[in-house]
């Protein structure tokens, strides 16, 4: 999976909590007033099940799911404003490349890894692009040659600092923004189901890097109906390991209640971001 945005022994490798992927982030802000407040229980859990999902888009959430305020910081400007004059980019856990193509025209070389195998045949839309995709995961080693890229972006993906060192040329620039191991921890209590195994991953222990800019952050997020509930966790698998309808249906009904009540789900979302660059 990122299966992002812990440590396990040895030097800091960032497994994989929220599949290296932008997509709470990518909710709508507006507030949730629900999605059909007067379809049932069983009616909302189908369509959740039934809903197909392409990619990071996360427009199939408006108006159930949604996010209120901003981070302190903008990735995508980040990212942006390193693009020219730069001759080389690897941009880690691409998703669907939407954020990706979006930041066209790109560098020369520019490189997406994706390792999500839904995901690949969509990023793979990007090479129109000149961008050269490759169905990898951000933990281990890369099939990219060491120090070829002068900018190295991630936004929710695992990496290893040990492997982006490796791969950045002398003097290029790192940034990230990762999703916090807490991240929408309010879920997991709602459906008594356990915390996250990665709930350690944050800002003190993901460097490993020379870095030069770090900070961390939250925003609430208002679920309005448990079928947009059951759909994020389909797709945001990570979040409750072994999910299912079955297996949480008694606190998904009393969810449902809730919401039906003018009671939605209400949870935070946890981000943090840094830059670094390589010492040489």
């Amino acid at each position: 999976m990122t299966r992002t945005l812990g440590t396990p022994p040895g030097p800091p490798v960032r497994p994989e909590v929220a599949t290296g992927h932008p997509w709470v982030d990518r909710l709508p802000a507006e507030t949730s007033n629900g999605h059909d407040h007067g379809a049932g229980y069983d009616e909302l859990i189908r369509e959740a099940l039934a809903t197909p999902f392409e990619g990071w888009d996360f427009a199939v959430f408006r108006g159930r799911m949604t996010m209120a305020g901003d981070l302190p910081w903008d990735y995508e400007g980040m990212v942006r404003e390193r693009l020219p004059g730069t001759a080389s980019l690897l941009d880690l856990g691409t998703g669907g490349g939407e954020l990706l193509a979006s930041l066209a025209p790109l560098p020369p070389r520019t490189v997406a890894t994706e390792g999500h195998p839904p995901n690949v045949p969509v990023a793979r839309r990007l090479e129109p692009l000149g961008v050269e995709v490759v169905a990898a995961g951000g933990q281990g080693a890369l099939p990219l040659p060491s120090g070829a890229f002068a900018l190295i972006v991630n936004r929710h993906e695992a990496y290893d600092p040990r492997e982006v060192r490796r791969l950045l040329a002398p003097g290029g620039t790192f940034v990230t923004q990762q999703v916090g191991g807490r991240d929408l921890e309010e879920i997991n209590a709602a459906l008594g189901a356990p915390p996250h195994e990665d709930a350690h991953w944050n800002l003190a222990t993901a460097a490993g890097l020379d870095v030069t800019w770090r900070q961390e952050a939250g925003y609430p997020v208002t679920i309005g109906d448990v079928g947009a509930l059951v759909l994020f966790l389909r797709i945001v698998a990570w979040q409750v390991p072994g999910f299912g309808v079955d297996r949480y249906g008694d606190r998904l009904r009393a969810l449902h209640g809730d919401m039906e009540h003018g009671r939605p789900l209400r949870a935070t979302a946890r981000r943090f971001a840094l830059v670094a660059r390589h010492p040489g």
